[in-house]
Formats: structure tokens, sequence, C-alpha cells
């Protein structure tokens, strides 16, 4: 099951998590990232941790 972020609203440019999957891009859902449940969680974990933030952003 894949599921959009609630922050994509109703936009057609979206990326899209299927759990145990990977992730997608809505405009090509035939194809699919796999990525380990690990990788995923340490991924997550970063952006909450503002490791992805833009120069001097933390929001």
């Amino acid at each position: 099951m894949w599921r959009k972020s609630s922050y994509s609203a109703n936009a057609v440019d979206c990326v899209e998590v299927g759990r145990g999957v990977g992730i997608r891009d809505t405009k090509a859902p035939a194809t699919h990232l796999a990525v380990a449940p690990g990788s995923w969680s340490t991924f997550l974990l970063s952006v909450k941790l503002g490791k992805f933030a833009r120069s001097g952003q933390t929001d």
C-alpha cells in the first residue's frame, strides 16, 4: 500500500512511500526504489533532526 505525504495535498508531483516496498514518484508508479527499513528509519530521523535543511534554515 502506497501513501502520499499529507504535505502533498492534491499536487501531482509527489513522492509516495510503500511500507516494506520503498519510495516512488507519482508520475511513474510502475517503478520504485527499494529502501531497507533501517535505512528508511535513519533517513527519517535525519530529516527530523534538520540535517537536510538549507544553510541557516531549521524549519
